[in-house]
């Protein structure tokens, strides 16, 4: 082995371990800033499924949605799984044709779609028009942010009755909730109050990753 083949072979395991730590973990910084992680990479443990459990599983440090409708609630000891005012950033990737979503200020229950509660939109290629980064029948968005097979991370802010959702860092929605807000019928309780967060399972045919999912509670 010649000292350029070592040199490069080092440098692609520290590259490898660099990465690893990164994923499902936090840095010091995140730790001084009040970041907790939701999800340890290993397992489910603090997180209930609806429906169908099966549709959920963890796979080489990511929480994989493939499978029949299925909603996946936090109901771990950060924050007692109620949130208010708070920062949410997940790294998730689609698959074609994925639709899924991550519901905040909604709450356990055991079967069909979450009535409580807002849901960020996931979804770059199904046939829905609603893509990632919308609130879901509430202010939409119809561009493609990130193609499907690549990693993006979305962020979620609120702040009283403020939202604004953030794809790789550009902003999305900016929506601030007015008193009594019409809402169309079976979303009446699209509203801010407080609540956990809740990853979707779509449908058989949708295929979506997620990983690094981290909060900030905020004042």
């Amino acid at each position: 082995m010649n000292k350029l083949t070592l040199i490069a072979g080092l440098l692609l395991a520290q590259a490898a371990t660099v990465f690893g730590a990164e994923v499902n973990t936090l840095s010091p910084t995140e730790q001084a800033e009040g970041w907790q992680l939701l999800f340890d990479g290993k397992s489910l443990d603090n997180w209930r499924a609806s429906d169908a459990p099966g549709t959920f599983s963890v796979k080489d440090g990511e929480i994989v949605v493939h499978g029949p409708r299925s909603h996946l609630f936090y109901l771990g000891p950060v924050a007692n799984h109620d949130f208010r005012n708070f920062e949410l950033r997940v790294d998730l990737k689609t698959y074609p044709k994925a639709n899924s979503g991550v519901y905040f200020h909604t709450q356990w229950q055991e079967k069909g779609w979450p009535d409580k509660g807002y849901e960020v939109q996931v979804n770059n290629s199904h046939s829905d028009p609603s893509r990632t980064g919308g609130l879901w029948g509430i202010v939409d968005y119809s561009k493609v942010p990130v193609p499907d097979g690549q990693w993006l991370t979305m962020s979620i802010r609120v702040e009283g009755k403020h939202v604004v959702t953030r794809i790789n860092g550009e902003r999305i929605v900016d929506y601030t909730e007015e008193a009594n807000p019409p809402r169309p019928e079976g979303l009446e309780q699209r509203l801010l109050a407080s609540g956990t967060f809740a990853l979707q399972g779509h449908d058989p045919g949708s295929e979506t990753h997620f990983r690094n999912l981290k909060v900030k509670v905020l004042p």
